[in-house]
């Protein structure tokens, strides 16, 4: 049997305690982020935030949707920006009509029994929009997804571009056609990156995008949205999301991204995006600036 000190089995003990708290407080924290530039942008600006408030960060974007949250829920991804829509009808098969308070409301309470925080949600709603061009003889004189949904009962060929996730999810074009009462058939939908299906709809090879109300191109090329007039698409609050566990070992990150989120809105979203696509500066220098910009 080794004899060990009194003042080092001291020692010992407390260093076990620091371990045991380093692991608690997480020296880094993985911010997560989806695949798309809104994403990319907020997923490099919150690293930076917290970077320069002194923690180490380790970034994990460019992933879809079902496996950043997935990654939230297992812990390999300790927070990320969410949509509140997203959280409704994807994570928790809310399907009734809700107003955007009852929304962010129900999902704070659903996902806070799975041990998620959503913090207080910026003004930014992504809500999904039909966009066409204005020089286009196929889709000429649409005014909203009822023009759209009667085209395609018509027979006419409407080649629609989409995400790859868009046409899966019970908020995109499975529960859009069944609201609407249309079906789009394989052959006009389009998956493919939104960058690219911006492009391809300046061009003339598609005729419409199931695009995100927050992207950068809708202005920059001039494109009109057509009026969700039956109202399908819920509200799409952009909020961040952190595990409890998370929050708890370090209370300040609520003031932290709650100081970026509550300067959000549509506008601020649509200039961020358009500065990465249609200016194409960096997603680093645009997530410094806006940080500059609020004085962080």
């Amino acid at each position: 049997m080794t004899f060990i000190p009194k003042i080092a089995k001291t020692l010992l003990s407390a260093a076990a305690i620091a371990l045991a708290a380093g692991s608690t407080l997480a020296a880094t924290l993985t911010v997560g982020g989806k695949n798309f530039t809104e994403q990319l942008i907020l997923a490099e600006l919150t690293k930076q935030l917290l970077e320069s408030k002194g923690y180490t960060v380790d970034k994990k974007d460019g992933m879809g949707t079902k496996i950043v949250r997935a990654a939230l829920e297992n812990g390999e991804v300790d927070l990320y920006w969410e949509y509140t829509g997203t959280s409704l009808i994807t994570f928790n098969k809310v399907t009734e009509r809700l107003s955007p308070e009852e929304t962010y409301n129900r999902v704070k309470q659903l996902d806070g029994e799975k041990g998620l925080v959503w913090l207080a949600p910026s003004a930014a709603n992504n809500t999904y929009a039909y966009v066409i061009r204005p020089d286009n003889a196929k889709t000429e004189g649409m005014e909203t997804i009822s023009d759209l949904a009667k085209a395609y009962n018509d027979g006419k060929e409407i080649l629609m571009g989409t995400t790859a996730e868009f046409p899966k999810r019970p908020d995109g074009l499975i529960g859009l056609q069944e609201v609407y009462g249309f079906e789009a058939g394989r052959a006009n939908v389009r998956p493919m990156d939104l960058g690219l299906a911006y492009n391809a709809l300046a061009n003339g090879d598609l005729d419409t995008i199931a695009a995100q109300a927050t992207d950068g191109q809708i202005a920059a090329l001039k494109l009109k949205a057509l009026k969700d007039d039956k109202g399908f698409f819920p509200n799409y609050a952009l909020t961040p999301v952190v595990r409890k566990e998370v929050l708890d070992a370090n209370p300040d990150l609520k003031g932290l991204l709650e100081a970026v989120s509550t300067k959000l809105d549509d506008a601020t979203m649509q200039r961020l995006n358009s500065e990465v696509d249609v200016d194409k500066k960096t997603i680093e220098t645009v997530a410094a600036d806006y940080l500059k910009s609020l004085g962080i």
